[in-house]
C-alpha cells in the first residue's frame, strides 16, 4: 500500500494523475516490478522484445515502461538506436 501512495506522490508531481485511474496506476506499477524481476531471469541484458514478450504489450508501451525505469534510476539503457539496445541492471 505505501508503494502505491508514493506512486501517487510521484504521478502528481509528473502531471500524471490526470488520464489515470487507481486501478491503471496500480497495474503500471504491478507491470514495471515484473520488468525488474526480468532482470534476474533474463541476467545482465533486456531487450524491448523481451518486456513485450513478457507482459504482451505493443513496442511503444514496453518503451514506455523502459523509459520510466530508466528516470527512475532502477536501470540504463545501452546503446543507441535498434537492435544495438539493451538494458542493465543499476
Amino acid at each position: 500500500m505505501v508503494a502505491i501512495g508514493v506512486a501517487i506522490l510521484l504521478y502528481r508531481k509528473r502531471g500524471y494523475l490526470a488520464g489515470l485511474g487507481m486501478k491503471q496506476i496500480a497495474k503500471k506499477d504491478e507491470y514495471k516490478r515484473e520488468v525488474m524481476t526480468l532482470f534476474a531471469v533474463a541476467g545482465a541484458r533486456v531487450r524491448n522484445d523481451d518486456v513485450q514478450a513478457l507482459l504482451s504489450v505493443s513496442d511503444a508501451t514496453a518503451t514506455r515502461y523502459l523509459t520510466e525505469l530508466e528516470e527512475e534510476k532502477l536501470i540504463k539503457q545501452v546503446g543507441d538506436f535498434g537492435k544495438y539496445v539493451w538494458y542493465e541492471k543499476r
